[in-house]
């Protein structure tokens, strides 16, 4: 082979910060592996874990919506926003939760 098509390519440098940078998602979203929760905790605690965890759900799939304000997030729109992410209906706790949230979220 001639010298000249050995040569590596070269690289241009950016200047630009990381930031911005395009974000790459891979699709479709596979959540991690689920692990067991600790073993020996009293029932109430099992119980508010996952209430948080589902209003954190929520939360998130509330402000990826538009929903930004605590006070448009009704107990109805709560509820019909777990429908369309496949959970269960909350409880009347839960999207109160949910709207404490979106309160600490800004």
């Amino acid at each position: 082979m001639p010298a000249a098509a050995l040569t590596s390519k070269t690289k241009s440098k950016s200047t630009s910060k990381s930031t911005s940078r395009p974000v790459l998602i891979d699709l479709p979203y596979v959540p991690l592996e689920k692990k067991a929760l600790p073993p020996g905790r009293p029932r109430e605690w099992y119980i508010t874990h996952n209430r948080r965890l589902k209003a954190m759900r929520l939360a998130i799939a509330l402000l990826d919506a538009g929903v930004w304000m605590p006070n448009q997030a009704k107990n109805t729109t709560i509820r019909r926003m777990a429908e369309d992410i496949g959970i269960h209906p909350p409880s009347d706790i839960t999207c109160h939760m949910v709207r404490a949230l979106m309160r600490y979220s800004r």
